[in-house]
């Protein structure tokens, strides 16, 4: 029999990349799993049903979804008392595959984390992977709006001063994926979640994506 012929790789270029953190670079599942369907179960919900929204936004979003007719007030109050307790819980916390080697590969490329994230999870959550955290960070501290609305993206392309057609999102939600491509940018969808949402391509992990930097300020991808 004739062998097969390898896929073709996807290549991109970009001049910045913003990536997202849960489920993206870091692994996360089982805490926000432990946190979401516990709340889902004080309030009456079914926790399958919990889990399809909760990832990609922030908490008092999710809950604003879920919850439509609970006060903000309410939302705010619930959010916070979650974030601390997702913060003190980095128990099953570890990296996507390929993430260490992938933000290694980006040093001195313009790039930045845009979460959702506050400063103090997201700092717990990616030293507990070991993963060094950008220098360039959008969190929940620095928007008005959770994803899916594009402002945390926009917000990072502009922190690099680069024009949002001219970056590529990792992201892993829908919520992520919907914001990066309402900011104009194009996405690389990560793990299982991210196929049905319509990222320009897909990748199971980090592993598979390969970074170089071109000496114009152009960033090329090679992925597959």
């Amino acid at each position: 029999m004739p062998a097969t012929a390898a896929p073709t790789p996807t290549v991109l270029t970009a001049r910045a990349l913003l990536l997202d953190m849960d489920g993206t670079l870091v692994n996360s599942d089982a805490v926000v799993e432990r946190i979401w369907r516990g709340w889902a179960e004080r309030h009456g919900l079914d926790g399958d049903e919990v889990m399809k929204v909760v990832h990609g936004r922030q908490g008092h979003a999710s809950m604003a979804v879920l919850l439509p007719d609970r006060p903000v007030a309410q939302n705010l109050a619930d959010n916070a008392r979650m974030l601390a307790q997702e913060t003190a819980d980095m128990d099953g916390v570890v990296e996507i595959p390929g993430a260490r080697e992938f933000l290694r590969s980006l040093a001195g490329l313009p790039h930045a984390l845009v979460t959702s994230a506050d400063v103090a999870l997201s700092t717990a959550r990616m030293n507990a992977a070991g993963l060094p955290l950008p220098a360039v960070r959008v969190t929940a501290e620095s928007v008005g709006a959770s994803k899916p609305d594009p402002e945390g993206f926009l917000k990072g392309a502009a922190e690099l001063g680069v024009d949002p057609a001219e970056c590529v999102v990792f992201e892993d939600s829908g919520a992520g994926i919907t914001a990066g491509r309402s900011a104009g940018m194009r996405v690389v969808g990560v793990g299982p979640r991210a196929g049905v949402h319509g990222p320009a391509v897909v990748v199971p992990d980090l592993s598979g994506v390969a970074v170089e930097g071109l000496g114009d300020g152009t960033i090329r991808l090679t992925i597959g």
